[in-house]
């Protein structure tokens, strides 16, 4: 995908791969969240889930020493780190300018997300982050955090390499700070309260959204797209869906335990963004308002 060299105006980029880093974090508590990150986290990386859980509650209950890392980068450093980080940013003031215009134009308060790059082990307004736990993004602190090492995992252990299988895995978490600033995430979070036994199902059309979401975002683009981007995604949206990933761990696939989507609802979401390029043709939660 041909995207334009990011202007410092257009984003917000913080970088933990440089200054003084802790490496556990005080205070603090384990949201849903870092729940459904982990379970990812178990399923892609053959982590005990449990255990992540108890050294992200540790790590979130004791201070640790600070370990230094050099003096902070500028914003334009930190995209020129790797090229990945350039194409990073790039496909960050892309979303902005695709989706700041659509939230004008219904009236919905904007606000840029932060992107924030970090390396095996940072910090979150959600609690720790850590580079099993692959991208996320944290409605807290409205960031989108990304180890970079986890594209080269992604390539090299789901098969799932290029650059616009890359954007995609940016624009879904930007999905997800859509569904923020339009107050979607907070209904959905308040519903799971409510009926934990939907809570798995209700996150995995969030997913799905968010999935959909990114595909409208490459539609908006589509005088960007070369040949074999829209394959990349589509293969990027297969690798991780929850039966793939179930299966590649040696599980059988539980569609009750699901809490992102098959890799055909993935696919599915993803297509129907880039066929539409309509963000309203984005609703999964339609049938749940008949």
């Amino acid at each position: 995908m041909r995207l334009d060299d990011f202007d410092p105006r257009d984003i917000n980029v913080e970088d933990q791969r440089g200054g003084m880093l802790p490496i556990g974090m005080a205070g603090g508590k384990i949201g849903c969240g870092t729940l459904v990150i982990a379970l990812i986290a178990a399923l892609v990386f053959g982590v005990d889930p449990t255990q992540l859980l108890g050294g992200l509650e540790q790590s979130q209950q004791q201070s640790t020493p600070m370990q230094p890392q050099g003096a902070p980068k500028s914003l334009s450093e930190s995209c020129s780190v790797d090229a990945v980080s350039r194409e990073t940013c790039n496909a960050l003031a892309s979303l902005n300018r695709t989706w700041q215009p659509i939230f004008a134009r219904s009236n919905v308060q904007f606000q840029q997300p932060k992107l924030v790059f970090y390396s095996q082990m940072g910090r979150s307004g959600c609690g720790a982050a850590q580079s099993a736990m692959g991208p996320f993004y944290c409605p807290s602190d409205n960031g989108i955090y990304i180890d970079t090492d986890f594209y080269r995992e992604m390539e090299q252990k789901l098969g799932a390499g290029g650059d616009f299988a890359r954007a995609y895995v940016m624009a879904h978490e930007y999905g997800h700070h859509v569904q923020t600033l339009t107050g979607l995430s907070r209904q959905v979070r308040s519903a799971q309260e409510q009926s934990p036994r939907e809570a798995n199902a209700l996150q995995v059309r969030m997913e799905l959204q968010a999935d959909c979401y990114a595909g409208v975002w490459a539609a908006k683009n589509k005088d960007r797209i070369e040949s074999g981007d829209i394959e990349e995604g589509l293969t990027a949206a297969s690798s991780i869906g929850d039966d793939t990933l179930m299966k590649n761990a040696g599980q059988r696939a539980n569609p009750e335990s699901f809490t992102h989507g098959s890799s055909a609802q993935r696919m599915q979401w993803l297509r129907k963004g880039l066929e539409s390029g309509n963000e309203d043709a984005c609703d999964t939660f339609a049938d749940l308002r008949r």
